[in-house]
């Protein structure tokens, strides 16, 4: 519930000076990915259909399946980064 209140109050946020509303929105967002199993679906749905904006936002999301799979990723290009 939190995250939807947050995510309705982002314009609002958005609309002072400044990035409040992106972070606001964002907070909101990782709140209801990780409580709706609607918004999960979604959010796989998403990670299929665009993989590198997907490897993105799950870092934002600070997820751990991403640190696993960017850990595993880099061992495999030889630590270069790219």
């Amino acid at each position: 519930m939190l995250g939807i209140v947050l995510l309705t109050i982002s314009p609002l946020v958005g609309a002072i000076p400044g990035p409040g509303g992106i972070i606001v929105a964002g907070i909101g967002l990782a709140l209801v990915l990780k409580t709706s199993m609607w918004a999960k679906r979604r959010y796989v749905r998403f990670k299929r259909w665009q993989p590198k904006a997907a490897r993105w936002t799950d870092l934002a999301l600070r997820r751990r399946s991403a640190r696993r799979r960017e850990a595993l990723r880099k061992a495999a290009d030889g630590g270069s980064g790219n």
